[in-house]
């Protein structure tokens, strides 16, 4: 049976799996579901519409499914969904989405969450990131599978961090993040690939020579942006692991870091 401590507070509406941990003092609202093996430590609140999966651990004092921090939000039943395996670490807070947007905050499986990560609403954050202390996401920002945000990293709102990307400690983001790229800085700056990072995900020595030379005909040769777009989806017609890097560029809105 789930191991609820006496001192926390489980709305009878509230669905748990029958393996759920809740530490003393924490606080489960009637529109939450947790999955199997799901650990929730002490003083944790719960809340909104949320789900949440199977296997997650979440520390101490975090808000889970709080309202979003818009001022056009009116109590509609906006929601939260977090995946499975993820590791949700000390004073962090997770908003639920507008209607303005999706009406949805979405986390995927096996994030690694450090301490006061904020994740605002409406963003999308895949699987297998990594979120440093203090990281911190502005509303509807996506976050693409295997992406590192650094300690002090600020996203700006709608903004979209590619997959495999790495930002340095203290990047400000306010433009969209390719694929694959290291950043840092305030404001960001590109400098280079996540070679390191792609070799331990099993990305071929080819496919990140192709990823190198893509880059530099981003960001080294020159050439105007529509340029490179042009060369770069050439190029992913003979090289697939470019593709997404060529898609991601070819779809900012908001311009990327340059």
């Amino acid at each position: 049976m789930s191991a609820i401590h006496p001192t926390a507070i489980v709305h009878p509406g509230a669905r748990l799996a029958e393996d759920v941990q809740v530490g003393a003092y924490s606080i489960i609202g009637e529109h939450v579901e947790i999955g199997a093996g799901t650990t929730v430590g002490p003083h944790v609140v719960i809340e909104g519409h949320t789900r949440i999966g199977r296997n997650n651990r979440i520390y101490q004092f975090c808000s889970i499914g709080s309202d979003p921090q818009d001022k056009k939000y009116a109590n509609e039943p906006t929601r939260l969904e977090i995946g499975d395996g993820n590791t949700i670490r000390e004073f962090c807070s997770f908003s639920t989405g507008t209607v303005q947007d999706g009406g949805l905050t979405r986390v995927g499986n096996d994030n690694w969450i450090m301490a006061y990560v904020h994740v605002a609403h409406d963003c999308h954050v895949g699987n297998n990131t990594i979120f440093a202390n203090n990281a911190t996401l502005a509303g509807h920002v996506s976050v693409g599978d295997w992406a590192i945000l650094g300690g002090f990293t600020g996203v700006h709102q709608f903004v979209r961090v590619g997959a495999h990307s790495f930002c340095g400690v203290g990047t400000v983001l306010l433009q969209d993040l390719p694929p694959f790229v290291t950043v840092s800085g305030n404001p960001s700056a590109p400098h280079g690939i996540n070679s390191e990072g792609l070799k331990r995900r099993g990305f071929t020595s080819e496919g990140i020579m192709a990823i190198k030379r893509a880059y530099k005909t981003l960001y080294r040769n020159g050439l105007t942006l529509d340029e490179a777009r042009k060369q770069i989806a050439q190029a992913a017609l003979e090289q697939p692991e470019l593709q997404q890097f060529s898609d991601f560029i070819a779809e900012s809105g908001r311009g990327i870091v340059r």
